[in-house]
């Protein structure tokens, strides 16, 4: 295993799997990683669905146009703010950013590669509809997991210089 920090360091997203299926003891392994990520007064605003049938999968494909990231994948966990629990709009928001990162480093610890595909939110009532999820469930992102058909991806950031600030907005972090 390696460290937290090089694991955020490392993750990447996966945009294509093979067909190796992801063990279920893994699937609960990245709710639980979700499940303990930090919310406003504890509330916990999330509902995640578990897709997993080739049949679900073709439908949810149908939502975006991704759909050949979501029919390569073995899961596809729609992520859900329940706006039944809800207490304040930008708190859940964050929350649920925070379940959906957790979700990703706990797929890259577990050697999966994974996708937060956010362009199906252009289908939200689709997806509910598919997932006949209740009124009160709002799509927040579905994530596409699978093995990696791929072994190393890069990426550029930029640089600390160009975000970070010391005390003052324009004093560049050095």
């Amino acid at each position: 295993m390696q460290g937290t920090i090089e694991t955020i360091l490392s993750r990447r997203s996966i945009r294509s799997y093979t067909s190796e299926p992801v063990a279920r003891s893994d699937i609960t392994m990245i709710l639980e990683a979700a499940r303990w990520a930090p919310s406003g007064l504890n509330n916990q605003p999330w509902k995640f669905i578990v897709v997993q049938k080739g049949d679900t999968i073709s439908k949810l494909a149908s939502c975006t146009r991704y759909s050949a990231i979501v029919k390569g994948a073995s899961v596809i966990i729609a992520v859900f703010l329940d706006t039944s629990t809800m207490y304040d709009p930008t708190k859940d928001a964050q929350a649920i950013g925070a379940a959906i990162q957790n979700m990703l480093l706990a797929c890259c610890e577990l050697g999966l590669g994974a996708v937060w595909l956010g362009e199906i939110l252009n289908n939200k009532e689709q997806v509910n509809l598919i997932l006949e999820a209740p009124e009160s469930l709002e799509l927040m992102a579905a994530l596409a997991i699978g093995y990696p058909d791929r072994n190393k991806t890069t990426s550029s950031r930029k640089e600390l210089k160009e975000i970070a600030f010391e005390e003052l907005y324009g004093d560049q972090w050095r």
